[in-house]
């Protein structure tokens, strides 16, 4: 092994420079799924519904709503939700804004999240399975799936 003025071999620099380059990666790959995840609020940015698109929340229903969690690879746990959303009106719906609603024990609201389970046009009469990612759960969650309720649309 070649050593440099410092003593430290060459092979044990380039796996330090490489340990380093993967590690920005992963932060850089877990930045963006949060961003794909959780992008802006529809209710902040886009204009208000109509009285034919707050009609048509209630065509949307949420089903297998599930909990599951896992370790990341920096060792902590994300919490992830796991369902279905099933368009049972009569147009197709683009963007939807999902609110989700973690209760405790005493069936307090502990967390309110909103999410964007569609990432292409779900059809009249279409099924569409979500994913969504958390990375704090409060400690008094009662380890239940939320409440989903439609709070935003586009056709």
């Amino acid at each position: 092994m070649s050593r440099n003025d410092r003593g430290v071999s060459t092979p044990i620099i380039i796996v330090i420079v490489l340990a380093v380059l993967a590690a920005l990666l992963a932060v850089w790959v877990v930045e963006q799924h949060r961003s794909a995840t959780r992008p802006t609020s529809f209710l902040e940015t886009q204009p208000p519904m109509s009285a034919e698109q707050k009609a048509y929340l209630s065509s949307l229903a949420f089903s297998d709503l599930r909990m599951s969690a896992a370790s990341n690879f920096l060792g902590d746990t994300v919490t992830y939700l796991d369902g279905r959303v099933t368009n049972k009106g009569s147009k197709p719906v683009h963007s939807l804004e999902v609110e989700l609603n973690f209760v405790d024990t005493l069936n307090q609201v502990v967390l309110r999240e909103n999410a964007h389970p569609l990432s292409t046009p779900l059809q009249p009469g279409g099924t569409r399975a979500f994913r969504v990612s958390f990375d704090h759960m409060p400690v008094d969650w009662n380890q239940a799936p939320p409440s989903a309720k439609a709070v935003y649309l586009e056709f």
